[in-house]
């Protein structure tokens, strides 16, 4: 929680998520976990607010960031996920883009480059929720029988924090949307062709929406019984590389910060235009402050794993008792 006219961090609360990998290169989180720990997040925060007599009644907006490109796939009906969620740096689609490789023009990795900005890859939420459809029988059904939705994580929280099955709101935003190879980054809308060629319904995915505007209100937590925040509007929502930019304060042409966490991640804004690179950078949308504002877009370069390699030296290879030891 920060004070809007210092930007003073007035308090936080940060809960360890766990990873399961069921197989070498398959990497998933529990999407009951990731929202229990936002419940929870929400509540010890506001619990320490109080301590500290901090009026809560003075928090105003909410903001949710998230992993990209995390894919998760829930029941309308039921409010619960169908899966786990397939983490961004799962490499269980590798076949998937293989076969879908075979049906592109000279094996062109690109094909979508001018649209997404991205090239074919593991990476992106529409390979993931193609491996979804043809491996999970649950989902292939819910689909058929209209329940399903899929989101990356800020759809996921957004659709429960606002109700979920009673009600809640299916969004997301521009940066997340422009992470799935599904979204066209120039007319800001999800692209027919390109569902079509990854054979992926439009009914289930999310609306896309603005970085910054109401979305819907924070509605009472079941697991609590109460919610400390219960009516505060969801106003703002940024992949996390894209928050680290706005959050760095980069609003001009040129301005580049870098993030250090899973992975590394350097972002740089190019301002109204789309810029491509010949050299492997991405390009994606920056952020889109509001639903009559115009997109912003910026270069990015992806290092997959950094903090993740520590986390792995200490859980997996058991070299390190903790993360400071490395």
């Amino acid at each position: 929680v920060f004070n809007a006219e210092t930007a003073e961090l007035l308090s936080h609360h940060q809960v360890e998520i766990k990873q399961e990998f069921p197989r070498e290169g398959w990497v998933e989180q529990d999407p009951m976990e990731i929202l229990n720990s936002v419940y929870e997040c929400v509540e010890r925060t506001c619990e320490k607010m109080n301590e500290l007599n901090i009026n809560i009644t003075n928090i105003r907006a909410i903001g949710v960031t998230n992993q990209r490109e995390t894919t998760v796939v829930w029941d309308k009906t039921t409010g619960e996920p169908l899966y786990n969620a397939i983490v961004w740096l799962d490499l269980r689609t590798q076949s998937t883009v293989e076969r879908l490789l075979k049906r592109i023009p000279g094996h062109n990795k690109t094909f979508s480059k001018f649209k997404t900005g991205l090239p074919l890859s593991t990476y992106f939420s529409a390979v993931k929720l193609r491996w979804l459809l043809d491996n999970v029988e649950e989902i292939r059904k819910a689909v058929e029988d209209g329940r399903a939705m899929f989101g990356t994580i800020d759809s996921w929280l957004i659709w429960s924090l606002t109700g979920g099955k009673n009600g809640g709101i299916h969004c997301t935003d521009v940066t997340n949307a422009s992470r799935t190879m599904l979204f066209n980054i120039h007319s800001l809308e999800w692209d027919p062709e390109l569902c079509k060629f990854f054979d992926i319904p439009m009914e289930i995915l999310p609306n896309v929406r603005s970085s910054s505007e109401i979305y819907g209100l924070m509605v009472c937590f079941p697991i609590f019984e109460s919610g400390a925040l219960t009516g505060v509007p969801i106003s703002g929502c940024l992949g996390d590389q894209h928050a680290a930019l706005v959050g760095q304060m980069c609003f001009q042409d040129g301005q580049a910060k870098n993030t250090y966490g899973t992975g590394c991640f350097l972002l740089c804004n190019t301002g109204q235009k789309s810029v491509f690179s010949e050299h492997g950078l991405i390009t994606t949308i920056a952020y889109k402050m509001g639903k009559n504002k115009p997109a912003f877009y910026a270069l990015e370069g992806s290092v997959a794993i950094a903090g993740a390699v520590v986390r792995w030296l200490r859980d997996n290879l058991g070299i390190a008792n903790s993360s400071q030891e490395v």
